[in-house]
């Protein structure tokens, strides 16, 4: 096997374990919050990293670098976005029932009300640079080294929004969890897109950190703090 393809189908197979046994954490085992926290920082970020020492072939570090570039740009992208799913949630609203979101939640996590604060800050800050780093950077940037750019576009999205079925499976009606997981993968190719102009990963952390605060916002009135 030549090392391009061998390079890429490891990374490929790495993406799909790590998200799998993700879905497990999600779906069946279900533990508390800092714990699934302390996982997905291990396979999202350690394992990349660690990966990228042992084959020599890349850095993540090459991901993290401040481009001299204007991040006007990103942020008027994430103003639009945070501004465009709260008004998303108030026209839907009336026609969905959100009320699983929270009982999900609680069930699941032991995320509640009282620590539902930190819960956010962590989800809008770290929860979405570690998804950024993992599924912008190694699933795309990387993985683009040592395929073609079609197959890492596609990859990259498709793996970001099925990593999300485990995770919001029972929190809405089946119709808008359908439409959540396709606009997840929209979503995907734009980020890539952002990231590939710039080669960094900043780009698309900023937009994702503003749709993160947009939903924690919802999930403010959901759990009746706003």
């Amino acid at each position: 096997m030549k090392l391009n393809q061998r390079k890429h189908v490891t990374i490929i197979i790495i993406i799909i374990a790590a998200c799998s046994f993700m879905a497990f954490v999600d779906a069946i085992w279900s533990p508390e919050y800092f714990i699934k926290s302390f996982l997905k920082l291990f396979l999202f970020f350690i394992l990349p990293a660690s990966y990228a020492v042992i084959s020599k072939h890349f850095s993540l570090k090459e991901l993290l670098v401040v481009k001299n570039q204007s991040i006007l740009i990103p942020l008027i992208l994430g103003a639009g976005v945070y501004l465009f799913i709260l008004g998303a949630y108030y026209v839907l609203g009336p026609y969905f029932d959100f009320s699983n979101v929270t009982v999900a939640l609680s069930e699941n996590y032991g995320v509640k009300k009282d620590n539902f604060i930190a819960v956010a800050l962590y989800i809008s800050f770290i929860n979405s640079f570690l998804e950024e780093i993992f599924f912008r950077g190694f699933a795309f940037l990387i993985l683009k080294k040592f395929t073609s750019r079609r197959v890492a576009y596609l990859f990259s999205a498709a793996s970001f929004s099925l990593y999300h079925v485990a995770i919001m499976s029972d929190w809405f009606h089946i119709m808008l969890f359908l439409l959540l997981i396709l606009s997840l993968f929209v979503a995907g190719l734009l980020f890539n897109w952002f990231d590939e102009k710039r080669n960094t990963v900043y780009t698309s952390w900023l937009v994702h950190m503003a749709a993160n605060l947009a939903t924690n916002t919802i999930g403010f009135m959901l759990f009746g703090i706003l």
